[in-house]
């Protein structure tokens, strides 16, 4: 027997309706239709959210906590014992709320006085609110309860998290004063570990903790620990702060995808913070105490301004760029040559012409008077790139003579036109630049530059130049074949290795004058949008490369069985292209095509003529559906590769291209410092006048090794933990400086401070200022048009 089907509960509104009896089901009409919609609006359904309803005495109550009387709120109490002093509206308000968003402080400190009051989340709306004396109160409150209450956040709270509390909270709002407070009281943040931590606890977080609750408290955490005011009271060198800070937002934006677009905002707020202390600042001798400060630097003594160079590695081009830094940049860059600027363009163009001339005697005072005024003068950093410059353009002189000679007589044996051995000397002086670089800025570092890539690739080719020059030389004198002609040499021959490997050092040598480009301020931003191109160039080879080994696998034995195949039409040959017939032919017409220099016969299919049914007479076939087939997949290589993907890349190059143009200063500004920074460790010698020591390149040299042997033998910076702070104190070769600087630098930090938070909070009363009028404007606006409107 069929069971009847289950009932629905009964509720609270009535008894339980009848049993439902089976019976066929009618069959559907219109006119039922229209009976159901008719009767569904008297139908009430059942709540499905059910809200707290204040009763009348609590709305009472309500209104006199808003109104702010006390004494009628205490009478009102005292004549209904009974109220509920806890209860809430629909939004889940408390009377103690209302009493706190109303700021009013002695209705929440009698509220507070009453039996089984209940605190919730009043201490952070207090917080944001930002009063000081009212969070006071409640948190001496929750003190007495129990004290640990006040370390936490509320569970229940509609408006915040549970993991937020107070301290967070006060971080993120910046309120200075109640963060101080909440410190002094005990309160404290547990800084994130960085996302690329994996130690015991983020591998046991990773595992078991919900994963939205981790990374929303990770990132409330870094809202908190980036804000301004926070950074200003729980550290002794915010730029420092701010700097790790920025670049740990970077990684948590690469790392953390849903919440990209946060990271990133926090890490422009952060860095701006960096950049509005250093407004502050008022005369140069600031600027330079905060540019030479050392911590968080390693080899910081081999700069002349260590905070500047962190601040280039990390990437903080509006600190750099800021007009404060450049000034004291450029002071640095043309130390005592003032009237350099006022040169005219030609003029400058032609000082390391002239300085060739000069490059001996510079040399020579260096190593017998290298304490002369004119000595110091030839080592400032602009002048120690003029005479870079004019030794370089003599190198290019003569590799492009050297790459210029003759060759049609040329015999088997090393090119003697008695250039070879100057520049072997020169391109020793290069090596030698790049092995002492290396030592000065450590080989992380230097590696981290593309043009420093660039020149260890062009003297290792000059290298294996003089290699395969030197093993041709041998292999002349121990087999004498001196006059074999050219076209029986063997394909890897020195001479021709040798050959190939000069072409491409002498390419890579002149295409190296862009660097010196990076310095104008029209022909710098092409440089790094060239360079910024490249970046998308790289990031579309992926996308040409799969499509077209796609092709190729597809296409690349297609045509193989009609290779050399020759049809004739009325005395008119057709040979059949090499286009498909192997995977390296295919590789090849493809990759062509993409400039659309691949043959528009690459796809035709060409049948050798066939004998006719008479004698000298000749059928010709053809494979139409082959042919098609090759045409199609040609076709549709064509216009995906030139008209979809080739289209696509020059319009991601010119949005490129767009965004240097429109961070100009800033992109230039920042691409020239790295100019300045890194001739400001050059010598003042350039190649090959750096092989010869001096005395101060043997002074400086000494100072490296010992230096390099100090850092090497410290175990405890190599090892430091991931999570621990970064604070590297390098040690400055004058120790008096470093105690100056330790005492100078705090009340630096403190004047900035001050200045910051005075001009923020000039601006924050400026713009309530400015909504007040808006608001009384707005009020006298109504007035007027009710006014009006009575008339």
């Amino acid at each position: 027997m069929d069971q009847p089907p289950p009932t629905e509960p009964p509720t609270a509104s009535g008894p339980p309706p009848p049993p439902v009896t089976l019976r066929p089901p009618p069959r559907p009409n219109r006119a039922e239709y229209r009976k159901l919609e008719e009767e569904a609006d008297v139908l009430v359904p059942r709540p499905s959210i059910i809200l707290p309803q204040l009763q009348d005495k609590e709305k009472k109550f309500f209104d006199l906590v808003a109104s702010g009387d006390v004494v009628g709120v205490k009478e009102y109490l005292d004549t209904n014992p009974g109220i509920n002093i806890n209860a809430t509206n629909f939004q889940g308000v408390t009377a103690l709320l209302i009493a706190v968003q109303s700021h009013a402080e002695p209705m929440v400190e009698f509220l507070l006085t009453q039996p089984g009051i209940d605190i919730g989340d009043c201490v952070l709306h207090a917080v944001k609110e930002n009063l000081p004396s009212i969070l006071t109160m409640l948190l001496n409150k929750l003190n007495e309860t129990a004290p640990s209450l006040e370390f936490v956040g509320a569970t229940h709270s509609s408006d915040f998290p549970d993991y937020v509390t107070p301290l967070i909270l006060a971080a993120q709002c910046g309120h200075y004063e109640i963060i101080k407070m909440l410190i002094e009281r005990g309160h404290t943040i547990a800084k994130p570990h960085p996302p690329t931590c994996r130690c015991a606890d983020c591998r046991v977080q990773l595992e078991h903790d919900d994963l939205l609750h981790a990374e929303s408290l990770k990132l409330n955490l870094y809202r908190a620990v980036s804000n301004p005011a926070y950074i200003c009271y729980s550290t002794h060198d915010p730029i420092l702060a701010a700097f790790h800070l920025s670049q740990e937002m970077k990684e948590c934006s690469d790392l953390i995808a849903e919440f990209r677009q946060a990271y990133a905002e926090l890490n422009i707020e952060i860095s701006n913070f960096a950049v509005e202390l250093i407004a502050c600042c008022r005369s140069t001798n600031e600027m330079e105490l905060i540019l030479s400060q050392s911590a968080g630097m390693r080899a910081a003594r081999m700069f002349i301004f260590p905070r500047l160079v962190l601040a280039m590695d990390c990437k903080q081009k509006t600190f750099v760029a800021h007009p404060n830094t450049q000034q004291i940049v450029e002071a640095a860059w043309c130390g005592d040559w003032h009237e350099y600027k006022l040169k005219k363009i030609t003029v400058k163009i032609l000082y390391p012409v002239v300085r060739i001339v000069l490059l001996p005697i510079i040399t020579l005072m260096c190593l017998v008077t290298p304490n002369h005024p004119l000595v110091k003068h030839w080592s400032i950093p602009l002048n120690k790139m003029i005479n870079h410059v004019a030794a370089y353009l003599v190198f290019l002189i003569l590799i492009f003579l050297e790459s210029n000679l003759d060759k049609t007589g040329q015999k088997r044996k090393p090119p003697h036109s008695g250039l070879e051995p100057v520049i072997v000397v020169f391109v020793a002086g290069h090596i030698w630049n790049i092995i002492r670089m290396v030592m000065v800025v450590g080989p992380s570092r230097y590696f981290k530059f593309l043009w420093n890539w660039h020149a260890v690739i062009m003297n290792l080719l000059f290298l294996l130049t003089f290699l395969f020059w030197l093993a041709s030389y041998f292999d002349a004198i121990n087999n004498d074949q001196v006059d074999l002609e050219r076209k029986y040499w063997h394909h890897l021959d020195p001479l021709l290795i040798a050959e190939g490997c000069f072409a491409i050092a002498t390419i890579m040598s002149f295409f190296k004058l862009m660097f010196f480009c990076r310095l104008n301020y029209y022909m710098g931003p092409l440089q790094i949008s060239l360079g910024k191109m490249c970046a998308d160039l790289a990031k579309y080879i992926m996308v040409f490369v799969i499509v077209i080994i796609s092709f190729s696998a597809g296409l690349c034995r297609f045509y193989q069985p009609y290779d050399g195949m020759i049809q004739v039409d009325n005395d008119m040959k057709t040979q059949q292209t090499s286009s498909f017939i192997d995977f390296s032919s295919t590789l090849k017409t493809f990759f062509w095509a993409i400039f659309c220099m691949s043959p528009l016969e690459s796809a035709d299919v060409v049948i050798e003529n066939l004998p006719g049914e008479t004698p000298g007479t000749t059928i010709i076939n053809t494979h139409d559906f082959t042919e098609a087939i090759g045409y199609i997949a040609f076709a549709l290589f064509e216009l995906l590769i030139v008209v979809m993907i080739l289209n696509m890349l020059i319009a991601t190059m010119s949005s490129t291209f767009q965004r240097v143009l429109d961070n100009l200063d800033i992109e230039w500004t920042f691409g020239k410092t790295d100019f300045y920074i890194e001739y400001m460790l050059q010598s003042t010698t350039p190649s090959p006048f750096n092989l010869i020591p001096t005395p101060g390149g043997v002074h400086n040299f000494m100072e490296l090794v010992q230096g390099g042997t100090k850092m090497s033998g410290n175990k405890n910076d190599l090892k430091r933990p991931c999570c621990q702070t970064k604070n590297e104190n390098t040690i400055p070769s004058n120790n008096a400086d470093k105690k100056i600087s330790e005492l100078e630098y705090p009340a630096l930090m403190t004047l900035l401070v001050q200045r910051y938070f005075r001009e923020k909070d000039t601006a924050v009363a400026a713009a309530s200022e400015m909504d007040l009028l808006r608001q009384e404007l707005h009020e006298l606006k109504v007035l007027l048009n009710n006014i009006i409107e009575e008339k």
